[in-house]
């Protein structure tokens, strides 16, 4: 009997074998996920063929009659990738106006059986096409693609691929202190190794928002030789207006950093800021204010940096790409993902330095 075969008869076999050893019929299909009738519909069968007939009930035999030819199939799937984003009346559309006559229902018919049903489907042919034949993308696949990208960025499903790929933007309040006033953090956390970077200051505006760029993360970036090729923030206005008078906006621009915003009304989609800001919450700051009475902002900052250090290079981290390691190593052992990808080249392995982390507000 083959792989395949076995594979096909074990569950079966098993609702057999499990429901003789429980003595409880219904107990056996709760736990198989199968109906009454069907065990004993698969118990009468093996009971007069054996295996073989539970086997032949497996055997889906399509009806060849209503297939398409495999032409007009070829053409059905290559429009899937031509236009991922187009769903199958507009795809049917599409074919009749090359002389091509199959409804939106073929349409999916063959969708369905080359895996091809779902734009996320679609968009993950197009991209092993590209990857595998090198094909020139048309604007209409890149809009497609940038758009989900986009999507899956504004609900949280971020899409990271190595050091510097994309870049997570927040701010939070500390709080008020008595002589200081109102404290704001900037924080950035690249969002593969989660190596992250805070700066204080007594305002939110687009100003500071780009001055953690430009102080602590753009410089990082060049020690390391990596680019920083894209930013998610939330749609707050230290970092949303018109890109030509907006100084968040125009240092974007300066240095190519796209730019992609959450969902709109749901800052909590930018959950890789969310879950670091409790983290310093509990560890740092819940701690620090306990045990100093802070004067100055510059006071302040040292101490976090102090403890920003330790979470950067000594504190093991759960993140998805990290597997234990701390951010730090975790970004140093990623590097050369970035490299591969012709995002940076280098001639020689850049020395290890975090003197933009832990340098005090100017």
């Amino acid at each position: 009997m083959s792989t395949i075969q076995t594979k096909i008869l074990k569950p079966k076999l098993g609702l057999l074998e499990l429901a003789k050893q429980l003595g409880n019929v219904s107990q056996a299909c709760k736990v198989m996920g199968y109906s009454r009738d069907t065990f004993y519909r698969f118990k009468e069968l093996y009971e007069n063929g054996g295996e073989e007939a539970l086997h032949e009930i497996s055997k889906k035999k399509p009806l060849l009659a209503n297939r398409v030819s495999d032409d007009i199939e070829r053409a059905v799937i290559g429009i899937a990738t031509e236009f991922p984003a187009y769903g199958q009346e507009r795809a049917a559309n599409e074919l009749r106006k090359r002389g091509i006559i199959i409804s939106q229902g073929g349409v999916r018919s063959v969708w369905l059986r080359n895996d091809l049903e779902t734009l996320k489907k679609r968009l993950k042919a197009l991209e092993t096409k590209v990857a595998q034949d090198g094909i020139i993308l048309t604007e209409e696949q890149l809009a497609a693609l940038e758009k989900v990208k986009e999507q899956r960025e504004a609900h949280g499903e971020i899409e990271t691929q190595h050091p510097g790929y994309l870049g997570s933007q927040d701010t939070y309040y500390v709080g008020n202190i008595k002589g200081i006033g109102r404290i704001y953090q900037q924080t950035f956390v690249d969002t593969y190794s989660r190596v992250a970077m805070v700066k204080l200051y007594t305002d939110r505006t687009a100003i500071t928002a780009a001055d953690l760029l430009n102080d602590r993360v753009i410089p990082f970036f060049d020690e390391q030789k990596i680019p920083l090729l894209r930013i998610l923030t939330d749609r707050g206005t230290e970092y949303c207006g018109k890109p030509e008078n907006h100084a968040y906006q125009l240092y974007l621009g300066i240095e190519n950093i796209d730019h992609s915003r959450t969902k709109a009304n749901s800052p909590q989609t930018n959950g890789i800021c969310k879950r670091f800001h409790r983290t310093m919450q509990d560890e740092c700051y819940n701690i620090i204010f306990r045990k100093k009475i802070y004067s100055s902002l510059e006071d302040l900052q040292i101490d976090v940096d102090h403890w920003l250090r330790s979470y950067n290079e000594t504190r093991p981290h759960s993140g998805k790409y990290c597997y234990g390691k701390t951010p730090m190593q975790t970004f140093l052992d990623s590097k050369y993902i970035a490299f591969q990808k012709n995002i940076s080249s280098i001639t020689q392995e850049p020395d290890i330095s975090f003197d933009y982390l832990n340098s005090s507000v100017s």
